[in-house]
């Protein structure tokens, strides 16, 4: 398995979301994370992204599905929610999402992140 990992600009991604997974035609899985002020942010979001992929292709959760409940979560986000798509029990991954959620919370107290000053950095973008 072949994993390419890339902080961007918030702005470049595919669509409003912190981090997307999404596997190439070679087989490659390609992790976008957006770029924020501490690097421990965006390796907790990789890790996320990377297990909730893992979890998705084991399970038959594909891609396709995933981005398109992502973006129609998005499109019809109420004012003031800040809730993840994938915590949606609609989500076609919520079971996958909330495990990678798990690991990126213990791995986030590891780092010593203060996960509300997470949050909110994420929820500002």
């Amino acid at each position: 398995m072949n994993i390419c990992v890339q902080a961007i600009p918030h702005k470049e991604q595919f669509y409003n979301t912190v981090g997307d997974w999404r596997w190439d035609k070679e087989g490659t899985l390609q992790i976008r994370v957006s770029k924020m002020s501490d690097w421990r942010y965006e390796a907790c979001v990789i890790i996320h992204e990377l297990v909730e992929a893992a979890l998705c292709k084991y399970s038959g959760v594909g891609q396709k599905q995933v981005d398109r409940f992502d973006i129609a979560f998005e499109k019809n986000r109420k004012e003031g929610d800040e809730s993840e798509p994938g915590d949606s029990p609609e989500a076609p991954y919520r079971t996958q999402h909330c495990i990678a959620t798990g690991v990126e919370k213990i791995v986030a107290a590891f780092l010593g992140v203060v996960w509300k000053s997470y949050e909110s950095e994420i929820n500002a973008l």
